[in-house]
């Protein structure tokens, strides 16, 4: 293909100009059917009449189906004359035999296609169906039921039973078997159908320490104790505090309870939401048993810490059933314990409005603010500042979802614009005991906390409140405090 400026077209005349030999001939011009064919095909017949309603093309597509419907209907044969169709010869003899031989016939007839075999004479009939030799079963301890009750019901005879629970009572009490335990049984071959299957193995976890056998050996029933060893090294975890310290510690693998657990000991020190920064580094060590089978229980905190720097927070749970144990309170690392009657921070969250007057967000005026505002993620948990009762659980006005809680000595608090609320009225609550959720019911701008102290019905400040109590080790008790501290700040953060 060449352009026009390629051969001088565009230059007049001369030997630049080119002649093809060949004129282009002008088209036929269309006949008057042929132009009402071509225009009649460019139209629409079938429009979408869902779309342009009422329009020159929806009235056409109407009439077409209008027509194509006055067609079908003058076409048809009518609505009560059946088409007759040609149908097949029923089958008989031979061919409906092989027919029906190859057929599924329905249980409510029966069932009886398909090709059958008759017996012969090599088929003896059984006077009695056969037992199986052994049966393995599975049984569950339920809540309050009975060992012996477990095994009867499975299939044991009642005398073997009882010979059976009092073995095993004799290496473990039948109380300190939980609820939900699996017991696996087999039980033998039995003489007759008229006597019950004698057992012939029975194994359980009795506790997490300890397995439980018993065997049939030389034709009586063996009991076998299965210790577990287990390793009581604590669980540490470390971190960094980030934005959330909840968050965080659960992030890096710390059970939930023990973070509340821990953020309620912080809080009896310091402020969650003022005194921790992102930059500070949690420490909480939890009891942790790992038997040699790979199950690992998890148990209470045993110790608290925060490093701020140059300030740490080091507090250690002492006292109650041992040194260390279950219960007992919170010691600081120089044996200071922990303070009674204070109330401690009722949510992990940063101080956003104090106690006083203040220029109100939404009133737009200056007003008397009487409680605290803590700024905190929306469903953050809100934790009772001391034990009381609740006196009032619902909607209150400007509060939105709001609890009150009376306490002793004239003292009540209260909590708003929750999101969700966790207490009843009239039910006693537990210092730290979660009532409830950040939310921004009622009157509010954001998700927080508005926290409110009242003594003898007057509000005050709750920053007045101080500690009445403080519990002091000393001697031998301080001697060995100081000493189980030390072991546990000895184990590795990860440790199992």
């Amino acid at each position: 293909m060449f352009l026009r400026s390629d051969h001088g077209l565009d230059e007049g005349g001369g030997s630049a100009t080119l002649s093809f030999g060949r004129t282009l001939a002008p088209l036929n011009s269309q006949t008057s059917l042929e132009a009402l064919r071509a225009r009649l095909a460019d139209i629409d017949w079938a429009p979408d009449l869902g779309a342009q309603i009422g329009t020159a093309t929806w009235w056409r597509g109407a009439a077409t189906c209008t027509a194509l419907i006055a067609a079908t209907c003058w076409l048809s044969p009518g609505f009560n004359r059946p088409l007759i169709g040609a149908t097949p010869a029923p089958l008989e003899g031979a061919a409906w035999e092989e027919a029906r031989a190859q057929a599924i016939a329905p249980l409510g007839w029966g069932a009886n296609s398909g090709r059958r075999i008759a017996s012969n004479d090599l088929v003896a009939p059984l006077a009695e169906t056969p037992e199986r030799p052994m049966i393995e079963l599975a049984a569950t301890l339920g809540s309050g039921d009975n060992f012996s009750r477990v095994l009867t019901r499975a299939g044991v005879a009642r005398d073997e039973a009882e010979s059976v629970t009092q073995m095993v009572a004799r290496a473990v009490a039948l109380s300190a078997i939980k609820p939900g335990t699996q017991l696996a049984l087999t039980l033998g071959r039995r003489p007759s159908r008229d006597v019950p299957r004698p057992l012939d193995n029975l194994k359980f976890r009795a506790r997490f320490d300890l397995n439980v056998a018993v065997a049939r050996t030389g034709g009586k029933l063996v009991m076998t104790p299965q210790p577990i060893a287990i390793d009581n090294t604590p669980l540490r975890i470390r971190g960094l505090v980030g934005q959330s310290l909840y968050r965080s510690a659960r992030a890096a693998g710390a059970p939930a309870k023990a973070v509340e657990a821990y953020i309620r000991a912080l809080a009896s020190r310091i402020s969650i939401g003022r005194d921790v920064q992102a930059d500070n580094i949690f420490d909480i060590v939890v009891r942790q048993a790992r038997a040699a089978t790979g199950e690992v229980q998890l148990g209470e905190l045993l110790y608290a810490g925060l490093d701020r720097g140059a300030k740490k927070v080091q507090l250690l749970r002492w006292g109650g059933e041992a040194a260390g144990g279950k219960g007992g309170q919170w010691f600081e690392a120089s044996g200071v314990g922990e303070r009674r009657g204070v109330m401690s921070m009722p949510v992990s969250g940063h101080l956003t409005s104090s106690y006083g007057m203040r220029f109100h967000p939404i009133m737009r005026m200056m007003r008397m603010h009487k409680g605290m505002d803590f700024g905190a993620a929306y469903g953050t948990p809100i934790h009772a500042a001391m034990d009381g009762i609740v006196a009032l659980a619902g909607r209150s006005n400007g509060y939105g979802n709001f609890v009150k809680l009376t306490h002793s000595g004239g003292l009540a608090t209260g909590y708003g614009h929750m999101s969700r609320i966790a207490v009843r009225a009239g039910t006693r609550v537990a210092q730290g005991q979660i009532i409830g959720y950040v939310g921004s019911t009622g009157m509010s701008t954001g998700p927080h906390l508005h926290y409110e102290v009242w003594r003898n019905g007057i509000s005050i400040n709750p920053r007045t409140i101080t500690f009445t109590q403080v519990a002091q080790l000393s001697g031998d008790a301080l001697r060995a405090f100081k000493a189980k501290l030390a072991s546990l700040l000895s184990v590795k953060p990860g440790a199992h």
